[in-house]
């Protein structure tokens, strides 16, 4: 019998259009998925590596990203007392985690740690594919026969088939601003493209450099051939004739040796 660890299904293949090499992401899902972190996931798991300065241009305005900064307090330096105040967020803080340390974190989930977001799908084997089925795969009911363990909730997807986070997502859940349905399928696809962005931040400028480089390296490429055959042509087609040194036949040598006892 193979461990509990080990059971679990293997995620589909699913068509992501952003991850081709000559696509990027859709910045519309991108601001989709995030609205399905902030009402759905921030409530128990943190994006502690995103500031807020990541956002504007990708999923909203300078002027959305500062007013949803200003929401939250953060603390200042600590002034000549020693006292540490409380600002107003700006542009340059990280998005807030929903709780102030690990223990609380355990204490408000009976025990369970929700795991930090921000490299989620790097961190996982699958990728998109696995957090998406996760997100989709939970049953109405375990099959039979399936021992889920008490204060956990069945996933075939999930390493053991047990896990703590039940079914978050359901039809309607939320309210997209721009009027697309949010059905339960449409919201992990939304949230996980969000959530890939925010593992990779840098991935549409990476494939943007990718083009440019193969640019210019083609055209380095073929001028570094035209020199090679222009340098080296000469070479290549020269013919090399073997002279050996002069020696007078035979018959003369005689003639000589003959000339000089004469002499």
């Amino acid at each position: 019998m193979l461990p509990a660890k080990r059971l679990r299904l293997h995620p589909a293949q699913y068509p992501w259009e952003h991850v081709k090499w000559h696509k990027t992401f859709d910045h519309a899902s991108l601001r989709r998925g995030f609205q399905v972190y902030r009402e759905v996931c921030a409530s128990c798991h943190s994006l502690s590596r995103i500031p807020y300065r990541s956002l504007v241009g990708n999923i909203m305005t300078v002027d959305e990203a500062k007013a949803m900064a200003e929401e939250n307090e953060y603390d200042t330096e600590p002034n000549d007392e020693g006292e540490i105040e409380k600002r107003p967020g700006k542009l340059s803080d990280y998005l807030p985690s929903p709780y102030k340390n690990d223990e609380a974190a355990r204490a408000g989930n009976n025990g369970a740690l929700p795991p930090d977001l921000s490299l989620m799908i790097k961190a996982r084997h699958g990728g998109a594919n696995y957090v998406f089925s996760l997100l989709t795969g939970y049953p109405e009911e375990p099959p039979a026969g399936a021992v889920v363990p008490e204060g956990l909730n069945f996933n075939p997807y999930f390493p053991g088939t047990g896990i703590a986070m039940a079914r978050v997502l359901y039809d309607d859940l939320v309210e997209y601003e721009d009027g697309t349905k949010a059905t339960t399928s449409q919201m992990a696809k939304d949230v996980v493209e969000f959530l890939h962005w925010s593992a990779e931040p840098e991935m549409d400028e990476r494939k943007k450099m990718g083009w440019k480089v193969l640019a210019v390296s083609s055209v380095l490429f073929a001028l570094s051939v035209w020199v090679k055959r222009y340098k080296w042509s000469p070479i290549k087609t020269r013919k090399l004739v073997y002279q050996p040194p002069y020696a007078p036949p035979p018959q003369s040598r005689i003639l000589d040796k003959l000339n000089e006892k004469k002499l």
